[in-house]
């Protein structure tokens, strides 16, 4: 089985579950008479953040950001893993389908400190934990974003590997937003625990914190994807401008050597001994005056 028993003291009991199987819950529904549905809900990968009670039984569903570089950004499961904190009497337990760095973290932290703690700072220092990595993750990505705006107007490149990047940064920073958001309710309900109003302030504040930042991101994401495309259409319109002119140049003497390719017998210089140079000039004429007459056009 799963099952590990983090830490206990008399205050309270720690207990966590990594990748739980259905007897891992029938398990934890039989020692603890945690309601079924409830422990199912810890094994669907795309389970929204929520809270719940039943009973004596505060349910916590979180969800924490992944480090991992998913290939397709569809489903807020390819950006994030399920958190789920149950609190019965003085026994808090958790479970989550990967290895949770909030769970690792938090565990360290109360081993190394050895101080009395209870469960619901257990459940607080791990929901701080994940706006912690929402926050992290936040910083990475404005990096991200700052060295594609380089790439865009200094380095001056529009490969298609570029857009695709600013594509998978606005699929990401939509679905962290939108997580963020979701996980306003079970924030706030932090305050039906025993704690000071300190501490839960500064869990609310560092929600609202993250949700900024992402908002914030998300904007700039889908403005450098605009600008992106709009650098790309002014050079397609430049390049469509330079042909252009060059057709401009070239279309009287194509008009010139059309009309003497005609198989006609009797024209205009074609017995005279300077016809081909004289028509060469005139075209070489046509030319020079048409890039003449564009040039001095621009300048005024």
């Amino acid at each position: 089985m799963a099952i590990e028993l983090i830490f206990k003291n008399k205050n309270c009991e720690w207990i966590d579950v990594e990748g739980a199987t259905q007897e891992d819950l029938k398990f934890l529904h039989e020692r603890f008479g945690i309601n079924y549905l409830l422990l199912e809900d810890t094994i669907d990968p795309n389970h929204l953040p929520k809270y719940e009670e039943d009973s004596n039984l505060k349910f916590f569903l979180m969800r924490e950001n992944t480090e991992l570089d998913r290939k397709n950004l569809n489903s807020i499961s390819d950006v994030s893993t399920k958190l789920g904190i149950y609190l019965i009497d003085n026994i808090i337990i958790t479970i989550h389908r990967l290895k949770n760095r909030s769970v690792y973290e938090v565990k360290k932290d109360i081993l190394l400190k050895k101080e009395a703690i209870s469960r619901d700072d257990i459940a607080l220092s791990l929901a701080i934990k994940v706006m912690k990595f929402y926050d992290d993750e936040a910083k990475h990505t404005l990096n991200l974003i700052d060295e594609l705006e380089s790439e865009i107007f200094l380095q001056n490149k529009e490969s298609p590997n570029l857009l695709r990047k600013l594509y998978r940064l606005k699929r990401k920073t939509g679905l962290n937003n939108r997580i963020l958001n979701m996980s306003t309710d079970w924030v706030d309900k932090f305050k039906k625990l025993d704690l000071s109003d300190t501490e839960i302030t500064d869990l609310k504040d560092k929600h609202k914190d993250v949700i900024v930042d992402y908002d914030h991101l998300n904007g700039q994401a889908i403005n450098l994807i605009f600008m992106f495309l709009a650098l790309s259409d002014q050079k397609a319109n430049q390049t469509m401008k330079i042909l252009t002119r060059f057709s401009v140049y070239f279309l009287p003497i194509t008009f010139l050597a059309g009309l003497y390719g005609m198989n006609f017998k009797y024209m205009p210089e074609l017995e005279s001994e300077y016809g081909y140079y004289f028509t060469l000039a005139l075209m070489a004429l046509i030319v020079i005056a048409t890039f003449i007459y564009f040039n001095t056009k621009n300048k005024s």
